[in-house]
């Protein structure tokens, strides 16, 4: 059963499944007329070969009111790349693929990096942002939606949920977060959003208090999805982190560029499943040690901006509070998995607890270090400003790949 409780100061629309799939599809449909809506794939190519994203483009060939889909695939040599345009053919709409590894858009990357103005870390942030990029220079779409391409709980509604706010046009939301309950057949998962950000925004608030913007993440039921959609006028003025801290950092970025009244989550999946990534104790440049620690720094550089001096002893609190507040919601998880016949693993639940707690100290050393550090890439309008024939160039060179 589906509830209407509005919690935080972000609308919530939820799913109370009384309307068909086919219904909503209609109203995009004709939403479309006016408001054409484009799909950002970010893709590695090993996900071509993996088990989600066969069954993903089956269920987007479905998909009666999309533009167009824009493909970003990394990590691609030229015979994948072939590859990949047979694979990706069998999409009904028009589409596109961004070969990032390929000569042209190196070469255009290359030309950023004389001016520092490209990304400074390969990944997904990277490859969304070129995708946005060229959503911008195609002019194809008014609005743009981006989901993952492993997810193995993929049903086209995903889409469809994800893209009616921004596109209604009697909804004045700009931007929507998509949230899921997480987890596999018997397994309770989602632990970074669950052990990691959940007990954090909690700590920090009862440090410093209801600042807007950890009212503001702590509105997210799922901060950490990877699902959004927004207008292309939003695109063009916000930065996209290109480390870990990419979901977080847009929130950040949302946030700044525009007002909470234009801003929404919703529900877009009865459960969610994809590829798990693996902890990395060993390795804190790895996995989820890796994500804790950019998460953890993207929270603690936009706290700095509204005013807050941290120190050594205030990040040695923070973690002895978040640790204590992280136990108390293992008891809770455990509870709610329990009654619902998933399993909670007790001890991998607290060793990871004792990990992201390290590692929160870590990234407050880092930051102290270096607290003018700035992992963002421009705005598509600086580079816009900078280069005005770069996109002309990235929409040519995209074509020219495809041709």
């Amino acid at each position: 059963m589906g509830d209407f409780y509005q919690n935080g100061n972000v609308t919530t629309l939820h799913n109370f499944r009384t309307r068909s799939l086919e219904d909503l599809e209609g109203s995009l449909e004709k939403f479309s007329q006016k408001c054409p809506m484009t799909l950002i794939l970010p893709s590695l190519f090993s996900e071509l070969e993996g088990p989600a994203l066969g069954h993903i483009l089956e269920e987007l060939s479905r998909v009666p009111y999309l533009d167009e889909i824009i493909i970003g695939l990394d990590r691609a040599d030229e015979k994948q790349f072939e590859y990949a345009r047979k694979y990706f053919g069998r999409l009904p709409q028009r589409h596109r693929i961004l070969w990032n590894d390929g000569p042209r858009l190196k070469a255009l990357d290359a030309r950023l990096k004389e001016k520092k103005l490209a990304p400074l870390e390969l990944g997904k942030g990277r490859n969304a942002w070129y995708c946005i990029g060229y959503a911008l220079a195609s002019g194809q779409a008014q609005a743009i939606a981006l989901h993952d391409c492993d997810i193995l709980t993929y049903n086209r509604q995903l889409l469809a949920r994800l893209l009616y706010p921004i596109a209604n046009p009697d909804f004045d939301y700009i931007f929507c977060k998509g949230y899921y309950f997480r987890a596999t057949a018997d397994h309770l998962s989602g632990r970074v959003t669950r052990l990691l950000i959940n007990p954090l925004l909690k700590t920090l608030k009862a440090f410093f208090g209801n600042i807007e913007y950890l009212e503001y993440l702590d509105s997210f039921r799922y901060a950490l999805a990877g699902e959004f959609a927004m207008r292309t006028s939003l695109a063009e003025s916000i930065r996209i982190p290109s480390d870990w801290g990419l979901e977080v950092g847009i929130l950040s970025e949302v946030l700044r560029n525009t007002s909470i009244s234009n801003i929404c989550q919703v529900d877009i999946a009865d459960r969610y499943d994809h590829k798990h990534q693996t902890v990395s104790a060993d390795d804190p440049n790895a996995g989820l040690s890796k994500m804790s620690i950019e998460i953890s720094k993207a929270i603690f550089v936009k706290l700095a901006s509204y005013g807050i001096i941290f120190s050594k002893g205030t990040f040695r609190s923070i973690k002895a509070t978040y640790f204590r507040k992280a136990l108390e919601m293992v008891s809770s998880y455990y509870a709610d998995a329990s009654i619902n016949g998933l399993e909670v693993d007790i001890d991998r639940e607290e060793a990871t607890l004792d990990l992201f707690a390290r590692n929160i100290y870590t990234a407050g050393e880092e930051f102290l270090a270096n607290p003018m550090q700035t992992p963002f890439v421009p705005s598509w309008k600086r580079i816009m400003s900078a280069e005005p024939d770069f996109t002309g160039e990235l929409f040519k060179a995209v074509r020219l790949d495809n041709a």
